[in-house]
């Protein structure tokens, strides 16, 4: 099976969440605007293209099926590529973690665009402070403690009690908050000793250690969802 993803270039982003799933499988795909530039999205995206419309990237081809969404496509990936147990239920849980991290990361995009995402971050300056605070404050240790208790639920190790697109998805996150947040993030590192160690456990995984040293892994930037404004980050 070959899969092709579709995903803005030079952006750090939702993209990266599929990207690490087919990477750690081993999987064969090809990053379409990588090699072909941003306007081999556009057929698909004004309707012109075969298959379901996606709203907007990432979205994945497979076959002569279009699927786009993260929590989608990673719910589709999981049985193919054995990143989700094979019980119905534990898939249905793996798809409602995911979609659990889907909603922080919108929140962290929100954090640095609060007003409106059409407009720079240059240009919400003062509300994004006030967001960030909140998100510092309350919401992410809200939803990394969560995250903290359901790995203890389920032995400590990984959230689905075997290793999922869950794991690897939660390593993303973690990187990028960490990136996002860095004071935030090890002032709270303390209490999230399971979430660290989960992080450090899929970086050495084979194929993510070597994705991470290759070319094709993009470096954090201000261009994707986790965003590096020093002004938003504090110890609390």
């Amino acid at each position: 099976m070959h899969y092709e993803l579709y995903y803005w270039t030079g952006i750090q982003g939702r993209g990266e969440f599929i990207r690490l799933a087919l990477e750690d499988a081993g999987a064969s795909y090809t990053d379409m605007a990588r090699v072909h530039g941003d306007e081999v999205m556009q057929p698909f995206l004004d309707g012109s293209q075969e298959g379901l419309r996606p709203f907007a990237p990432p979205f994945l081809v497979t076959g002569r099926q279009v699927i786009a969404q993260v929590g989608a496509i990673l719910s589709h990936l999981g049985p193919e590529l054995g990143l989700v147990p094979d019980a119905a239920s534990r898939r249905a849980q793996a798809l409602q973690l995911q979609l659990t991290i889907a909603d922080l990361v919108a929140e962290i995009h929100d954090t640095h665009h609060p007003i409106a995402a059409s407009q720079y971050y240059e240009d919400q300056k003062k509300e994004a402070k006030a967001r960030a605070a909140s998100m510092r404050d309350e919401r992410l240790p809200k939803f990394l403690g969560w995250f903290e208790s359901v790995l203890e639920a389920n032995g400590g190790l990984h959230p689905l009690r075997e290793h999922s697109y869950v794991d690897l998805s939660l390593f993303q996150l973690l990187s990028g908050l960490d990136y996002m947040f860095p004071r935030r993030m090890q002032a709270l590192r303390p209490s999230l000793p399971l979430l660290h160690a989960l992080q450090d456990r899929v970086e050495r995984r084979p194929n993510i250690a070597a994705y991470l040293a290759s070319e094709r892994r993009l470096a954090f930037n201000t261009n994707g969802i986790f965003r590096h404004y020093p002004e938003l980050d504090a110890d609390a």
